[in-house]
């Protein structure tokens, strides 16, 4: 494999990353934006194993618009989203 191609899991972190504090996006989304659109429940898997506090995995929601799972746990998270003004 070629130095500069990226594996999935990097592309998710890079679309991760750059989401802005008071937004979220949908495992979906992020998984279409890192080239594989029914890659979503693998989106869900690779940010389960981040503990890196520049990726912002707290902001990766379902589609339905519900919080979904977070490895620090799922009250945490809605906390965190609560605090940067992206919940209700």
């Amino acid at each position: 494999m070629a130095k500069d191609r990226k594996t999935f899991s990097e592309k998710v972190y890079a679309v991760v990353k750059r989401i802005p504090k008071g937004k979220t996006l949908s495992y979906m989304e992020v998984a279409r934006r890192a080239g594989n659109p029914k890659a979503f429940r693998a989106v869900g898997n690779i940010l389960n194993k981040n503990y890196n506090p520049d990726i912002p995995c707290h902001r990766v929601i379902r589609s339905d618009g519900s919080v979904g799972g977070y490895n620090r746990g799922e009250e945490k998270k809605k906390e965190i989203l609560k605090r940067e003004a992206t919940l209700a």
